[in-house]
């Protein structure tokens, strides 16, 4: 917009410069060629009244003298009764033939017109021009005053004036230019100012606020982005505060659950169920302390951080194998014999696995086969969580947040939770056939933070996933 805004009064001025001074220019050079015309007139004027009185060559050869023109004025008077047709023009002047006195440099076919038209004129001659001024005599006859104008004096000063025009238009050219560049500063800074409060707003840096400043169009967008961000902010609030109370409603079932594992005695499903109870109360612990600290849930990790996610695989599935073992299925772990560094906290790969692996035996039938296998890339580590069932009819719909499956007990969050793990290393979720015969959940878990590549890896790992395969069946 600052260049643009340049631009256009660079172009506006240069034509307005353009419109003025050029026939301004035209018009000096047309004054100074009347102005030395003009003198050149008085010179003349001034040898006529000694014309009128005496044609004799040496009075007027003083005359013409004192004029002081003597260089640059001729004088031609014809003989007697050259009106008349009885003089000629070759006689010479002691008996009484023509008389010319000075310089001639107008041709005679010039001085014979304008002594016949009885009017002053003008001829081109080499260097300049002559003014040819006709004077009546005493006897009759037309002399004519020839006066000599050389260029520089038709020029003069009309050069220095084109430089001077010259001068102003540049000056109104460069002053046109500073005033629109302030001008286009004004509007621009507020404008950038605005983006980058929106960059920082959508950076999660909640107290980024716009100086309402610069033209009327602007203040008001300030306005309305600070207005908008007071709403973001205090919705984010409202939303932690909520997911708070709901979390902290939860401890009261949370306590009576834990008592009644607690008397269970001792036995695998005491165990287990213990141990699940702690492990909700600890999450349930987490959401409340992320909701009240207003920390995302997942966040970037730094350099050391993360999680071994061979060791958060092989936990999760040693605590899914008991179930899965009183429901008769059958289930595989490949890839989890060595450690493989993730950038993803422990709690959320355990979080992702669990919703996974909760709906594998939500919506599949008792005895239906499922695998988790862990692939180990260069720059990225792929997890898959497949099953033996029916599959998912729309994968699209599946990855929906709140949308569901539309089963009792199904919020369709689960989904969601693996997918912004994912994402926030830089990675994606995909939904598929798996070579089981159902789904085939995909999790792309970047491990240098750019975007995951579409299909390439995806076939890759699958390849690597079936060469495993029959090694691995042998275990169940």
């Amino acid at each position: 917009m600052r260049w643009a805004l340049v631009k256009v009064s660079l172009a506006v001025t240069a034509m307005v410069v353009v419109a003025f001074a050029v026939p301004l220019g035209l018009v000096i050079r047309e004054m100074a060629r009347d102005r030395a015309f003009s003198n050149a007139e008085r010179e003349a004027a001034a040898v006529a009244p000694a014309l009128s009185i005496t044609t004799d060559r040496e009075q007027l050869e003083r005359v013409v003298a004192s004029a002081g023109s003597d260089a640059g004025m001729a004088v031609h008077i014809p003989a007697p009764g050259a009106a008349s047709g009885t003089g000629s023009g070759a006689e010479d002047a002691a008996t009484g033939g023509p008389t010319d006195i000075g310089r001639q440099r107008a041709t005679d076919e010039d001085i014979a017109a304008v002594r016949a038209m009885g009017r002053a004129s003008t001829a081109e001659v080499g260097g300049g021009s002559t003014l040819l001024q006709p004077v009546a005599l005493s006897s009759g006859e037309i002399a004519v005053v020839e006066v000599y104008v050389p260029e520089s004096e038709v020029t003069n000063g009309v050069g220095t004036a084109w430089a001077v025009l010259a001068a102003v238009g540049a000056a109104l050219i460069v002053g046109s230019v500073a005033v629109a560049d302030r001008l286009g500063v004004r509007m621009v800074q507020p404008a950038r100012r605005l983006v980058d409060g929106a960059h920082e707003l959508g950076e999660g840096r909640l107290g980024a606020r716009v100086p309402v400043e610069g033209p009327d169009e602007l203040r008001r967008a300030a306005v309305a982005f600070n207005s908008m961000a007071d709403q973001v902010v205090q919705l984010l609030a409202n939303e932690r505060e909520l997911a708070a109370d709901l979390s902290h409603r939860l401890r009261t079932p949370l306590t009576v659950l834990r008592l009644n594992a607690a008397s269970l005695g001792d036995g695998p499903a005491a165990e287990q169920t213990r141990a699940a109870v702690e492990q909700l109360e600890r999450e349930v612990d987490t959401i409340i302390r992320t909701a009240r600290d207003a920390k995302p849930q997942t966040a970037a990790a730094g350099p050391g951080a993360g999680c071994d996610a061979a060791e958060v695989v092989r936990e999760r599935m040693g605590f899914w194998s008991a179930l899965a073992e009183d429901e008769g299925r059958k289930w595989r772990v490949a890839g989890a014999d060595r450690p493989v560094r993730i950038p993803v906290a422990r709690t959320d790969l355990a979080a992702s696995l669990d919703a996974l692996l909760g709906n594998v035996f939500r919506h599949t039938a008792e005895g239906t086969a499922f695998a988790v296998d862990l692939h180990n890339g260069e720059d990225a580590v792929i997890v898959l969580v497949s099953d033996a069932g029916s599959g998912i009819a729309d994968p699209e719909a599946a990855m929906a947040r709140g949308r569901g499956s539309g089963t009792d007990g199904s919020t369709g969050l689960g989904l969601d939770i693996v997918r912004r793990m994912a994402e926030s290393t830089g990675g994606d979720v995909r939904i598929g056939s798996s070579v089981l015969g159902g789904t085939e959940v995909r999790i792309w878990i970047q491990l240098d933070g750019r975007t995951a590549p579409v299909r390439r890896g995806h076939r890759g790992a699958v390849r690597r996933r079936r060469q495993g395969r029959a090694q691995a069946q042998a275990h169940h």
